[in-house]
């Protein structure tokens, strides 16, 4: 439960720097940033508002409204997905995002049992499917079980905090 609550909490903050900047319509320049200088009490200071700067001091981006056409991470971390058939052929277990916040893969464990000889994949995120189904997420790929089982296999390392091939 609390790697699915750090997990939501990271995909957020990673995506806020985007959605502030689409809200507060700015053109070109980073995310997050508009051209320009505010005025502090010790003169100009050349700072850009509404930079956000990370774990670097800046205030957080409070939103007073959601973006409009989003999902919830919870709807897509560990949830089950299935072949077209409605099988159950893996479960999603980490989303990996690019710079500007936009989810590229998932990783889908696949195979196993009660944690033994499963098999960790990348898949690209547009190759899973959501819909909702008696008031359930639904996940569904144009693959079969077999199909991830001989895909090339990955490995979170913990020691450098990212996926890497698996040993064959």
């Amino acid at each position: 439960m609390i790697k699915a609550i750090v997990f939501a909490a990271t995909l957020a903050t990673a995506g806020a720097g985007v959605v502030y900047a689409q809200q507060s319509g700015t053109t070109g320049g980073s995310p997050g940033t508009t051209m320009g200088t505010e005025r502090g009490t010790g003169g100009t200071m050349g700072t850009e508002r509404g930079r956000t700067m990370g774990a670097t001091g800046s205030t957080a981006q409070i939103m007073s409204t959601l973006p409009q056409h989003v999902t919830a991470v919870s709807n897509w971390y560990d949830q089950n997905v299935y072949d077209q058939q409605d099988n159950k052929i893996g479960e999603i277990k980490d989303m990996l995002l690019d710079r500007e916040g936009k989810v590229q893969a998932v990783i889908v464990s696949v195979g196993g049992f009660l944690g033994m000889g499963e098999k960790d994949v990348a898949v690209a995120f547009d190759a899973v499917s959501p819909a909702q189904r008696e008031n359930k997420w639904w996940l569904t790929m144009n693959a079969s079980k077999d199909q991830l089982r001989t895909a090339p296999g990955f490995r979170f390392d913990r020691s450098k905090q990212a996926w890497t091939m698996a040993a064959r």
